[in-house]
Order: C-alpha cells, then structure tokens, then sequence
C-alpha cells in the first residue's frame, strides 16, 4: 500500500505520469470531465487554484476519485496548500519553488511538484523535499534543458516539462529524458465537451505509451 506522499505519487507516475491540468473547470462540470480523464486512464489531476471556485471542483473530484491523486496547481502561498488540503486534495503543483509551500505540503503529507527553470532552483527544491520537478515554462526551455539537467539530477528524480505540450511535441521531450507532462489547453479549455476530452485523453495516452 503507498503509504507516504512520495509513495503515493511514485506509484501514479508509474501508472501514467502523465497530470491534467484542468483550469477553467468549474465545479459542475467537475464530475463529468473528471471521469471522462480518469476513464481514459488518468490518474492525476490538477485544478488550478486561477480556476473558478478550485476548492469545490477538488472536494468534488476528490470524492469522486479517492484512490486517484487530485490536487491543486498554481498554488502560490502556504495559505493555499492548508485550503486544498481541508478540500480534500493531496497532490501541490506550483510555477515556481517555494520553500515554505513544500515544508507546508510536507508537514500536511502532501505530495508536491514546485516548479523550476534552472539548476539551482531543482536543487534547492530537491533539497527542500520536494518529490518531484516541474519544468515550467517549457515552451521557453527547450528538450535540450532536460538533456542538460538529466546529467545532474538524480535519476530517480521524476521531470515533468509543463507549457505548450502537445501530441506532437511529447517525442523530443521523452527523448531527453522527460519523465512526463503537464498537459494543459492541448487537453482541456473551459467549456470544452466531455467528447472532446474524452478523446484528447485517449490521443495523448497513446501517444505516451507509444513511446515506451
């Protein structure tokens, strides 16, 4: 059984790492998107704190998905990580790395992913606990970051490139050593029917697991 935060998110990533980024989603569409992703295969789900009204769309995904890893992102402040925690979340996502939002995370037994764009911020973050990298904004970095950082980093260290992933993008970045993604709009935009999700799920896992 995965017991700890890292356990818990080690195992998802095994699964698919693969996180939607639902921004936008709103608490009634909640439901019906989040079962149309889980459906398809996800296992990991982020809900902006920018959307409207986060906490309720995570309580509701949350309850509705409880061997899942649903979470926050664009969390800013260490307020925010005790919010979606009590809303029932166990996975922090942020753009950038805090120190104080990953012993927060830690502290409430949250799994959390800070985001970072150089060297030292991975290893700081590392450093701080954190128990995974998000690479943001990767549409501004490049494969050939993850290349370079792959030489440095741990191995086990999972590095998922997050900004402008795309079907067709997803090969160069998995060639340089990208554990997996974030994948935002190319997935879901606000308003966009269950079908259409549906299918962009069943596209990017396909073309995820057609490259192992």
């Amino acid at each position: 059984m995965d017991t700890t935060p890292a356990q818990r998110l080690a195992s998802a990533l095994q699964k698919l790492p693969l996180v939607a980024i639902l921004r936008g989603l709103t608490p009634s569409e909640a439901p019906a998107i989040g079962q149309a992703l889980t459906g398809a295969g996800f296992v990991l789900l982020e809900v902006p704190l920018n959307s409207p009204q986060p906490l309720d769309s995570i309580a509701a995904l949350a309850t509705q998905h409880p061997e899942l890893l649903i979470g926050a992102g664009t969390v800013m402040r260490a307020a925010d990580v005790r919010d979606v925690h009590a809303a029932g979340g166990r996975l922090i996502i942020s753009p950038h790395f805090d120190a104080d939002l990953v012993q927060e995370a830690l502290r409430l037994g949250l799994a959390c992913m800070p985001g970072v764009a150089t060297p030292s911020e991975a290893f700081a973050a590392l450093k701080s606990g954190a128990h995974a990298l998000k690479l943001f904004p990767a549409e501004m970095i490049g494969p050939a970051v993850v290349k370079a950082l792959r030489a440095v980093l741990p191995a086990s260290v999972p590095l998922l490139p997050v900004g402008g992933v795309s079907p067709d993008n997803m090969a160069a970045w998995r060639k340089a050593g990208a554990s997996g993604f974030g994948i935002g709009s190319a997935l879901y935009k606000p308003g966009q029917s269950v079908a259409q999700t549906t299918a962009a799920a069943h596209t990017f896992i396909q073309n995820w697991r057609s490259m192992a």
